[in-house]
């Protein structure tokens, strides 16, 4: 990057910063008649002893040659103006300032805003920058660095850098130009009154810079004590559980608070100094107009300066100040930023960082990969010293399937990293069919090679969207959901060529389904359910799609085929005689197998409002209930409810298993739910305050009469409960239609899941089989309907969370592997990536994916010597060094490595 920061905002913005400078200049004549009107008015207009005859007249907009009289000996008139009394002179003369003052204001919003887009434009492009170095960073420096540390950089120390970027050059010339005219009309009035105005601004000028240069280091360290402070809050977000498992919450507190402490020290001082300088500031800037004052009267009153005069040069003072301090600012803010842009620069230029010419789009993958992959005197040191790699000679096809073995610190794993270009050679090289490894641009090395380590990261999207993230390429064709307008588009792609941006859309169609080895998208889901087969991970994105929902109206294919397999459900029971397993919903009754709230709603939220325990709140609930007559049978069984659990619980233990059975209440609140029942024992339900009443009420909203077996839903509750069900919908349907999807028998519901679709109803309770028995029906029953393809598609939307914590560590890694097969590389990387799973799971996984890699080759560095018996050849790594190669059938009995490796194990 380039170092000086001013020389990087005049690369890319000259033509700009010259089109804002020519502006200013322009508007400086304008400024410096706004000075000199106020004493036009007042000599000319207001006192002037001409107008002691009312029908006296003075010119007004004359224009005189510029020392025409010196040049030519007399006044040379260019326009000889018009001639007005004294009340239309004074109303012209007053129209004159008001109109420069409009056009004044009027250059500076065209000049301001102006320079404000000029600096968010650089501030684009110095963001863009930032990041584009981020992906051109070396792993092993990516390793490095806090996460949180660089982002603060991009988001929020560069922010200064925007607003600074405009001022650069214009601010300088603009209140340089606006406090020299007003310096320039001072003197061509007063000398003595300019001179004392000049001393003023030149003891500002020099001396407040200089108290402010300890101001500058101070801003310095409180920007890397709060970078710092932004990683460390990271750290303590990523080592959450680390931090609570080992009890050093506290610890943390204190080493947060040292560090805040510090922070405070810093900005603290900062403060004093800066408000002591602006007071030293203000008092200067007050000095000057008592000279005015004092000097200005005494030559007034003694007949050497008119009145106009001095007010013209008051006036011209007031101006003169503002411009000068923002002058001081502005050298202050120019050294601040310019250590902010060197200290960002200083971060974004890390050693080996990867050429942009390597990372440049290509719509071509290139030529296939093959020959060999010749490795020579391969050696990679750190930035210790340490020797990671040492002198590796080694050879093999690239259609071979090659393992790495070795412990721990072998090297195996930088070997993997360098066989997939992801980290440089100290020495030696990489070659693939003749050609240097390093010398490839990502075009190729990052579609012909794929590459999964054993730590994959996945990016908080879908499964589909992490799936098939290794075939964004390139744009296909710029298509978005949206029609956009096409000056849009225009305009869009015009500022991001002003600032160094792509051009290409996010919006497009960037996965190309011909890498995959599809055709098109119609062939897209048969693809995915064999690369996940593959990974054993097809069975997982099932679950997900059970779980998952679908809208009818976007997916009517797949909500009518769900109907089918809700229909087909109920007939598979009644032919195997389980049809009592599953209590379907029914408009016309109670289903004693779901809660009193799910009865009452009758149907699945859309909104959040109407979710839990939100529902219990809503007054729209409470009508219901009210008009149905329910609210007094949903406080008795509240009372029953409390008094049975407090004669249960009282004095068990919280963990008891009788708390999870019924969760109506914590052991916490028990204490207060006796005090209210022995209030309900001695004076009724007429003396409960109305918290006691809607405490008692919430309780039976959870209660299952099949489960909980209390007796609660006696036939009353049951035909109150259907009436308010009634008067609910009815209520919902006119106030807020898309509040909940009701249930019924002949609708696809799109707010419920699928597998809730197909029940359509609540497993009996009691039945120890029944989870297990519906599960595997249904299992059964999209299989034969085909429909398990569907269902994988619904789950293929699942999002996986921020770096995939929604999924286990065992899925993360096998969703990552199924990324890299899927795009077909002609060289496959596995970098210790199934070590998370077991034995087994790694026994099923690695002939998979040599089968799936066809004549294709793959490289695995194995956490398990004895797991080598799958591959074609075997390196032995020990300290740095491949000590033993060639087949697992001759290293496994003459190998004294490999032996003892698997010995190990």
């Amino acid at each position: 990057m380039e170092p000086e920061l001013f020389k990087y905002i005049w690369r890319h913005s000259r033509k700009d910063q010259i089109g804002i400078l020519i502006l200013v200049l322009i508007s400086m004549p304008f400024y410096f008649l706004s000075l000199d009107l106020p004493k036009s008015i007042i000599n000319k207009a207001v006192s002037s002893e001409v107008f002691s005859d009312p029908a006296a007249t003075l010119p007004f907009m004359q224009f005189e040659l510029p020392y025409g009289e010196a040049i030519f000996g007399h006044p040379v008139t260019l326009f000889e103006g018009f001639m007005l009394t004294q009340l239309p002179l004074l109303l012209a003369l007053c129209l004159s300032f008001l109109s420069l003052v409009l056009i004044n204001g009027v250059f500076k919003f065209v000049i301001n805003t102006l320079k404000g887009r000029l600096g968010e434009r650089m501030l684009r492009r110095l963001r863009y920058e930032l990041t584009d170095r981020i992906l051109r960073f070396p792993v092993l420096h990516s390793r490095k660095i806090k996460q949180a540390e660089i982002a603060t950089m991009i988001k929020d120390e560069v922010e200064p850098l925007g607003g600074f970027i405009g001022d650069a050059f214009v601010t300088p010339v603009f209140l340089g130009g606006q406090a020299l005219t007003a310096m320039i009309f001072i003197m061509v009035q007063s000398w003595w009154l300019g001179l004392v105005a000049m001393s003023i601004v030149l003891v500002q000028a020099f001396l407040i810079p200089r108290l402010r240069k300890r101001i500058l280091t101070l801003g310095r360290q409180r920007q890397m004590t709060a970078r710092a402070l932004a990683g460390r809050v990271a750290e303590l977000v990523e080592g959450a559980i680390e931090i609570q498992s080992h009890d050093t919450t506290n610890y943390e507190r204190a080493e947060i608070s040292s560090r805040l402490g510090k922070i405070f020290s810093i900005r603290y001082e900062i403060y004093q100094r800066k408000f002591f300088v602006k007071f030293l500031n203000n008092l200067l800037a007050q000095v000057t107009p008592f000279i005015f004052y004092l000097g200005g009267g005494y030559l007034v009153i003694t007949g050497q300066f008119e009145i106009g005069t001095l007010v013209a040069v008051l006036a011209a003072y007031k101006d003169l100040p503002p411009p000068v301090k923002d002058l001081i600012n502005w050298d202050q803010q120019r050294n601040d930023v310019q250590i902010k842009y060197e200290q960002v620069a200083e971060q974004f230029q890390p050693h080996g960082l990867i050429l942009s010419e390597m990372q440049q789009a290509e719509k071509e993958r290139g030529d296939p990969l093959t020959g060999k992959v010749e490795i020579s005197n391969l050696s990679l040191v750190d930035e210790n010293e340490n020797r990671l790699l040492d002198t590796i000679n080694v050879s093999f096809g690239v259609g071979q399937n090659v393992a790495i073995v070795g412990n721990a610190g072998s090297g195996k794993e930088y070997l993997g990293l360098m066989l997939a270009n992801l980290v440089q050679p100290s020495n030696g090289s990489v070659k693939i069919g003749g050609k240097p490894l390093v010398k490839l641009p990502s075009a190729i090395t990052g579609r012909r090679l794929s590459y999964v380590g054993q730590d994959a990261y996945l990016f908080p999207l879908s499964v589909r969207d992490n799936l098939f993230y290794g075939l964004r390429n390139w744009m296909l064709n710029d298509n978005t959901a949206e029609p956009i307008d096409p000056k849009e588009i225009e305009r869009e792609r015009s500022e991001a060529l002003r600032t160094g941006n792509t051009v290409l859309s996010p919006n497009g169609e960037w996965i190309d389904y011909k890498v995959a080895g599809i055709a098109d998208q119609t062939q897209l889901i048969s693809r995915v359910v064999d690369v996940l087969q593959k990974v054993d991970l097809e069975e997982d994105v099932y679950r997900f799609g059970l779980s998952g929902t679908v809208d009818a109206e976007y997916r009517p294919e797949i909500a009518e085929s769900i109907l089918g397999a809700r229909i087909a459900l109920k007939e598979h029971l009644k032919v195997i005689g389980a049809e009592d397993l599953v209590i379907a919903f029914d408009p016309e009754s109670y289903n004693k197998n779901a809660t009193l709230r799910e009865n009452l709603l009758f149907g699945t939220p859309r909104k959040n409002d109407y979710a839990g325990d939100n529902l219990l709140s809503m007054p729209i609930l409470r009508e219901a209930v009210q008009k149905a007559e329910l609210r007094e049978p949903i406080l008795n069984m509240g009372v029953s409810i409390a008094r049975t659990m407090v004669e249960l619980f009282t004095g068990l233990p919280p963990t008891h298993p009788f708390f999870e059975q019924f969760s109506f209440i914590s052991a916490d609140d028990l204490p207060d739910f006796d005090k209210i029942v022995k209030r309900v024992d001695k004076s009724g339900l007429s003396d409960l305050t109305e918290a006691d009443r809607q405490a008692l009420m919430y309780l039976p909203f959870d209660y299952v009469e099949a489960r909980h077996r209390l007796g609660l839903v006696t036939e009353e509750v049951e035909r109150k409960t259907l009436a308010a069900r009634v008067i609910l919908a009815e209520k919902l349907v006119t106030k807020d239609p898309d509040a909940v999807e009701f249930y019924d028998p002949d609708r696809f519901n799109s707010a419920a899941s699928l597998q809730d679709n197909i029940l359509f109803g609540r497993l009996a309770y009691g039945r120890a089989e029944a989870a297990e028995t519906i599960g595997r029906v249904i299992t059964e029953l999209l299989d034969e309907l085909g429909l398990r393809s569907d269902v994988i598609e619904v789950g293929l939307d699942y999002n996986v969370g921020v770096g995939g914590k929604r999924l286990s560590g065992v899925q993360r890694q096998k969703l990552a592997m199924a990324r890299s097969l899927i795009k077909n590389p002609d060289l496959l990387i596995f970098n210790e990536a199934a070590a998370v799973l077991d034995s087994q799971s790694q026994n099923r996984l690695i002939p998979a994916v040599i089968q799936s890699q066809g004549d294709r080759g793959l490289v695995w560095t194995l956490q398990r010597a004895e797991l080598a018996a799958h591959f074609d050849q075997v390196f032995v790594m020990q300290n740095g060094r491949i000590v033993e190669s060639g087949a697992y059938s001759e290293l496994s009995t003459k190998g004294k490595v490999l032996k003892s490796l698997i010995a190990a194990e």
